[in-house]
């Protein structure tokens, strides 16, 4: 166990308590063999023309589906079962599909207390999906099977989700049939979680290409994960960093050190003083709600392609005590630890 999950020991517990449910990626997936729930039927739409207002939080009432995904076994631990959970528009005229955000929770968390955070996303026109992952999610905390050295494997169950629900957005008769738009895909984690997401943009181990842009929410390289960093060919997607000055489990360094490698692509770092490790993913309170409101710019600018919204999100990452936003390597404000271990 990495010194993240023992740090997280006891909030994990508490948390999951009330909680409901490397390797190289394998071969493409095959049929989606999980049943499908629904915990929301649509009913009406708040905006029914899906080419107005994407990107601007609260312009579309969201419903949760529940859907899980049987993955083949990749090693002897056998099969793995993904609970998915999507957030997603309700709309009742067709048109261009929605934009797609897989999200990654944290070591021994589910998506419950990220719920603001991914709301004010999905509130904007962007389906939100989040990954359970099963040997690392608040159920397997719960059982007290938490295995934090199972993250060499989720950057290919976030592959796998991603080829699923695409699959059945291609299928006519699938309750998501025609919703996601293929061409605008996009990726953030907290935590280990983060860990994951950036390797799926840039390690070579496990890189997807059909990612438009990456948020790293207090994410650092996990040094079991194979391949190498930034070093693949091709340049990875745009990627924010996103981390808490005065966090304890994910030292400001590792962030730093990560935003520093990706010397390829494009790339930022919010740099949020005084915020720990929860507080700007967790519940709601004007930390969170900074981090949602950039975060959506860059979501905004680099998979929407609204140009426009890299002025906001230089403005709103700005902000004189509670937010500063560099990029292309400029370094933050030296603020935090200066340490990575």
């Amino acid at each position: 166990m990495g010194p993240r999950a023992v740090l997280l020991a006891v909030l994990t517990l508490a948390l999951a308590a009330g909680c409901t449910g490397g390797q190289a990626p394998g071969p493409a997936p095959g049929p989606v063999r999980g049943p499908v729930q629904s915990s929301v039927r649509p009913t009406q739409a708040v905006q029914p023309d899906r080419t107005v207002n994407v990107g601007v939080p609260g312009s579309y009432q969201v419903v949760k589906h529940e859907q899980m995904f049987t993955e083949p076994a990749r090693d002897r631990t056998g099969a793995r079962v993904l609970v998915t959970w999507l957030r997603y528009p309700v709309v009742t005229r067709p048109g261009r599909g929605f934009p797609v955000l897989l999200f990654a929770p944290g070591f021994g968390q589910c998506g419950p207390p990220y719920s603001d955070l991914l709301q004010s996303w999905a509130s904007a026109g962007y389906i939100v999906v989040t990954v359970n992952f099963p040997r690392t999610d608040c159920d397997a905390a719960a059982a007290g099977k938490a295995d934090e050295a199972d993250l060499v494997n989720q950057p290919a169950d976030m592959r796998y989700v991603l080829t699923g629900l695409l699959a059945l957005n291609a299928r006519p008769e699938s309750w998501l049939a025609g919703l996601i738009d293929p061409d605008r895909i996009a990726a953030a984690g907290h935590s280990d979680g983060g860990d994951t997401v950036v390797a799926l943009a840039g390690n070579s181990c496990c890189a997807d290409h059909r990612l438009r842009a990456v948020a790293v929410l207090a994410g650092a390289e996990w040094p079991p994960m194979p391949g190498r960093y930034f070093a693949g060919p091709g340049t990875p997607p745009p990627m924010m960093f996103v981390q808490g000055s005065a966090d304890g489990i994910n030292q400001p360094e590792c962030s730093r050190l990560l935003y520093q490698a990706d010397v390829a692509g494009t790339r930022y770092y919010l740099d949020l003083p005084g915020a720990d490790h929860e507080l700007p993913y967790w519940g709601t309170n004007p930390v969170e709600q900074k981090v949602a409101q950039v975060t959506l710019e860059f979501f905004d600018r680099y998979v929407l392609g609204q140009s426009s919204a890299l002025a906001e999100m230089t403005r709103d990452g700005n902000v004189a005590g509670s937010a500063a936003l560099v990029s292309g390597g400029e370094l933050p404000p030296l603020t935090g630890a200066a340490t990575c271990t």
